[in-house]
């Protein structure tokens, strides 16, 4: 078939269903977006490239199909790359497209060059750069397929003067396989396991929500009675209002999760790559159970037994898994101990529920008294606890929700749960800041009926806040999006009470800046809320405004500088003084 190298490519992405692009236009990818429009393709152009991945990342993740990233060469593509590397870890299936400049002057030091495949060689699951105008359709199929099979980010590199060529061409065949379900062998052991067990327990990861195994895994918990915890920042992989579901581990997780998976003689984890930072100690204690069996579930073989010690290990996909072992287990699997366990479980989750829900404040350490003082600072602002609650209070079930990294944030990864999956989108453990905003906004182009709304702290939301300056255009859809307002970096300010005294060094934020006013003057809604009652009210104001009346609102929660337990306690630890440092040292520089 005769056809120009622009119409092969954009044949391609129409055989795979590619309906949304996120970035910003440039000359290098204008003869591919020229044709977007009949190709039945979107093309959002955001603020910031960055944020434009992270809005193709909340729209993957919100949906389960995939978007694409594209942007000029050069500098619009390098601001692609936080992005990328978040939904490497956040195991997106992403189309990173990187028109590459003309072959004619690489190397010479052109205008808008870089080396592009060097450059994401470590942030995408597969690239590959386009050798000649013929293989265009060839290269991007290719491309599409390996960012599904290994559900992370794959990069094709197209230079510039390959466009609006002329060639012969036949469209690839789309070729999937069947993805596997484990070894007879390791499913026998991991089954003989599982029946045996006195005090099973399941940890569920992202690979149960991309997987579409949680209704598997819960019919093995409820075989089994076996308490379900899910990663951190996983909320979202087995219902919330389950009597099983323990809740998140990790970081301000769910004490009940905790001590539960502490008694475990076994431990399925399903579809998880057990990241060191998700099983950290938390509320003083060290849970991990280090003399459990272990059985490890991952479509990845490299990642199982890399950061625990694993009994079985099984390559698989996380649904499939889940029913083999279910189809294998013993008539009396999850017997012994039974009615003493389904108690436990419901013990230990009542007593969390309602610790929970008695938490006003955050503790100070030992030593340091921040907490204390921000208290009597504010006595009649929320803290970040109260506002939570609130927020809680407005929720509605069906909603889904991002969320930024920082203190503010974290403290709320105990309250949110979920009936079904991709409704958590967390910025996941390449922890970038500014993800809050773009990802919501991904997931609203994706899920246009269902109510989002999208959480950051206030310094986190300054790396995103030029958005604002987009979204409110009438193509754009409506969201909701709340910010924690304390005018500070919390998370690094607690790690400066902790350890270096209180010398609080870039932590420190402009208490001039509205982003409430900064939202209205971008012609979109900016509120303000001080008390419990009303971030309540604005709340059901703005989730009524979102879906009814097609109108964006930020809500400013105003709360104190109290501060949760810091990120790193495992990685961060007091100073001290050998050389000693002195201002007199010194030197002006020579000009």
């Amino acid at each position: 078939m005769r056809m120009t190298t622009e119409e092969a490519f954009i044949k391609t992405l129409q055989l795979h269903g590619i309906e949304h692009a996120f970035g910003i236009i440039g000359s290098a990818m204008m003869p591919i977006s020229d044709l977007f429009d009949k190709a039945g393709i979107t093309f959002w152009d955001c603020a910031h490239e960055g944020s434009g991945g992270m809005m193709a990342d909340g729209y993957t993740r919100a949906t389960g199909k995939m978007s694409m990233m594209i942007a000029q060469n050069g500098p619009g593509i390098t601001n692609f790359v936080t992005a990328v590397k978040t939904a490497y870890w956040n195991h997106t299936p992403l189309l990173l497209v990187t028109p590459q400049a003309a072959n004619k002057t690489i190397g010479q030091g052109g205008f808008q060059e870089v080396e592009q495949m060097k450059l994401f060689e470590d942030m995408v699951a597969y690239q590959e750069e386009v050798r000649d105008p013929s293989r265009v359709a060839e290269v991007l199929n290719r491309v599409i397929l390996q960012a599904k099979r290994h559900s992370a980010p794959a990069q094709i590199n197209m230079p510039r003067d390959f466009w609006t060529q002329v060639i012969d061409i036949d469209l690839p065949e789309i070729l999937t396989f069947e993805r596997p379900s484990g070894g007879d062998e390791a499913m026998d052991k991991a089954a003989k396991l599982l029946s045996e067990a006195r005090f099973p327990v399941i940890l569920n990861g992202a690979g149960v929500v991309i997987g579409g195994a949680i209704e598997a895994s819960k019919a093995l918990a409820e075989r089994l009675d076996a308490p379900v915890c899910v990663g951190y920042q996983h909320n979202d992989a087995f219902p919330g209002g389950h009597p099983l579901f323990a809740g998140p581990l990790g970081y301000n997780g769910s004490k009940a999760g905790m001590e539960l998976i502490a008694q475990a003689d076994v431990v399925l984890c399903l579809g998880t790559r057990l990241n060191p930072f998700s099983t950290l100690p938390g509320y003083g204690m060290e849970y991990w159970p280090k003399d459990a069996k272990i059985i490890q579930v991952d479509i990845n073989p490299d990642r199982i037994g890399l950061t625990k010690k694993v009994t079985v290990g099984i390559v698989g996909d996380a649904k499939k898994t889940a029913e083999g072992i279910m189809a294998r287990l013993s008539a009396t699997a999850g017997d012994t101990y039974r009615e003493a366990r389904r108690n436990e479980v419901a013990q230990r989750k009542s007593a969390w529920a309602q610790q929970l829900s008695s938490i006003d404040h955050e503790e100070d350490d030992p030593g340091t008294t921040w907490n204390e003082r921000a208290r009597a600072a504010k006595p009649e602002w929320m803290s970040p606890r109260m506002a939570w609650r609130a927020i809680q209070s407005a929720l509605p079930k069906e909603a889904i929700i991002s969320s930024d990294i920082g203190n503010n944030c974290a403290i709320g990864n105990a309250y949110p749960s979920f009936d079904e999956g991709r409704k958590y989108l967390a910025p996941g453990l390449f922890g970038p800041c500014g993800y809050g905003l773009p990802a919501i906004v991904g997931a609203k182009i994706g899920c246009p009926d269902v109510p989002v709304v999208g959480f950051a702290g206030d310094g986190a939301f300054g790396i995103a806040v030029t958005e604002l300056t987009a979204i409110g255009r009438p193509e754009w859809p409506a969201i909701t999006m709340i910010v924690f307002r304390n005018y500070q970096w919390g998370a690094e300010k607690r790690n400066s009470t902790l350890w270096y005294d209180d010398n609080f060094v870039g932590t420190e934020l402009d208490e001039q800046v509205s982003y409430a006013g900064i939202a209205q003057a971008c012609g979109l809604q900016g509120v303000q809320a001080r008390t419990m009652e009303e971030l309540t009210q604005a709340l059901h104001k703005a989730i009524e405004d979102q879906m009814k009346h097609g109108k964006t609102t930020l809500i400013e929660a105003m709360i104190n500088q109290e501060l949760g337990d810091p990120f790193r306690r495992d990685a961060m630890k007091k100073p001290v003084q050998v050389a000693g440092i002195d201002r007199a040292d010194m030197r002006p520089q020579a000009v």
